[in-house]
């Protein structure tokens, strides 16, 4: 059990990744603080013993604050963030709307930034945050513009933080995956082999690795996590 005795949070905690990633915490020994926008889970019983804080817009700072102040009164602490909280929109830009840029700019990297910071005043040194990036940010495609624009955003936070934080020995990383294996995306892609894409197990058990004692030389890491895409 790698994180026994450490107290995670995890935003977007409600999704398909989010709750795989709850899960395998919980397994690990972890007490975990699942957030999300939405009001309630869509299955309660699959984040198990996680405490639930939902309703929560992280894009607000205030509420980021309250938020996980309210995490560490419940659990006496916290160790690790883990940011997913995120969404995605497919628009060319010829025909586009501004409004799609602003969305993916509050959605994927507003809310990292003030996760990150409602956490600091909470972490010890050593602590640990992950963020999700996204291998589709790397080099953009048809389509995909304003989500790179806003995960490439993830990348540079990430390597910002990273440096601001080395001084107190608090890592900062993220993961790129490719395609994530979820029912929206195997609808958007009925003909496409799902087989190759990336699991959301095989995420979490990245992003445990990064939140244990075994991962403290590794800080400011931008990972690709692709399958066989």
């Amino acid at each position: 059990m790698q994180l026994k005795g450490k107290t995670i949070a995890v935003t977007g905690a409600f999704g398909i990744l989010g709750t795989a990633v709850v899960r395998e915490l919980l397994a690990q020994g972890a007490a975990v603080a699942a957030i999300d926008r939405a009001d309630a889970p869509r299955d309660p019983g699959a984040l198990g013993a996680a405490t639930r804080h939902g309703g929560v817009d992280l894009g607000d700072a205030a509420a980021a604050a309250a938020c996980f102040d309210a995490i560490v009164a419940a659990h006496g602490g916290l160790h690790g963030v883990v940011n997913i909280a995120g969404g995605f929109r497919w628009e060319k830009v010829p025909g586009g709307s501004l409004d799609t840029w602003d969305t993916m700019y509050q959605l994927n990297l507003r809310t990292a930034v003030a996760a990150c910071q409602a956490a600091l005043s909470h972490l010890p040194d050593g602590g640990r945050i992950v963020n999700i990036g996204a291998n589709g940010a790397v080099k953009a495609g048809a389509g995909m513009g304003a989500y790179a624009a806003s995960k490439a955003g993830v990348a540079r936070l990430t390597e910002a933080l990273a440096e601001e934080l080395k001084d107190r020995g608090i890592t900062v990383n993220a993961l790129l995956p490719s395609i994530i294996d979820t029912p929206a995306n195997r609808a958007d892609m009925p003909d496409a082999d799902a087989s190759r894409w990336v699991q959301p197990a095989q995420l979490a058990d990245a992003i445990v690795f990064l939140l244990s004692d075994r991962a403290s030389a590794i800080t400011g890491a931008l990972i690709p996590v692709v399958g066989r895409v």
